[in-house]
């Protein structure tokens, strides 16, 4: 597990967990924590139960990714399940918590450390607007401006990997005409392109006001497809695991 050096805030912690260090067995080694994608669940339980025990106190709440827009408060007492991509909370030791294996897990916090959230980017969320949706929910919680958000995006399938067709560049570029420098033509595919996940979501998060945007750059040492090692990648072995990007405050 990388516990992450971000966001420099006095009681606000981030950690994203890596595929090593768990209980699951292949193709979900090691430390899967999807209970929904066909690893034995008494596994899953324990690689759970690891996390827990790396978030020094703290409770994961784990969501059902839907790929849509919805943000959700959180507390001690929410159940996991809860069908939504966004989740934010002002309680202390919960950890808003989602899982990937390609698409981009975004954390979010005040720069007084009063409220946290974490999101779920795939690109039909993003395009969606999922980003602003938790950025606005945030605000609210935090009273706050967007200027004083601190972001984190994490790994995800980088822009040498991610080929997407012609209705993904779309459904971008139709609403910012801009985005389309994060699209490049694949010369050996007709109506293909690489996407720049990490690029699109920087861009919109910049669009509506928040400045300080820390974490994937869209590098190969970030791409989740890339490092088979490090991380779990759909899109490269189809059955696989997923991990983990969490941020919790202590006080």
């Amino acid at each position: 597990m990388m516990n992450l050096q971000w966001p420099h805030i006095a009681g606000i912690h981030a950690l994203c967990t890596t595929r090593a260090g768990g209980h699951s067995v292949a193709p979900y080694d090691s430390l899967n924590l999807g209970d929904h994608v066909g690893d034995d669940p008494a596994l899953v339980a324990h690689n759970r139960s690891a996390l827990a025990q790396a978030l020094d106190g703290a409770h994961p709440v784990f969501l059902k990714q839907v790929h849509g827009v919805e943000v959700v408060p959180i507390d001690a007492k929410t159940p996991d399940g809860l069908a939504c991509d966004a989740a934010f909370t002002r309680a202390a030791n919960v950890a808003c918590t989602i899982m990937v294996a390609d698409c981009l897990p975004v954390l979010l916090v005040d720069a007084q450390g009063s409220a946290v959230a974490a999101a779920h980017a795939g690109w039909r969320g993003l395009a969606a607007g999922v980003l602003e949706q938790t950025v606005q929910a945030l605000c609210r919680a935090a009273q706050c401006q967007a200027s004083d958000i601190r972001v984190w995006l994490g790994p995800c399938i980088g822009p040498a990997a991610f080929e997407v067709g012609d209705e993904v560049r779309r459904a971008f570029v139709a609403q910012h005409p801009q985005l389309e420098i994060f699209f490049t033509p694949k010369a050996d595919a007709m109506g293909k392109w690489l996407a720049d996940l990490s690029g699109l979501a920087r861009w919109r998060l910049q669009h509506v006001g928040v400045q300080d945007v820390a974490g994937n750059d869209g590098s190969a040492a970030w791409c989740t497809v890339q490092q088979r090692s490090r991380f779990f990648s759909f899109r490269r072995d189809g059955v696989t695991g997923r991990f983990a990007a969490c941020i919790w405050r202590s006080v």
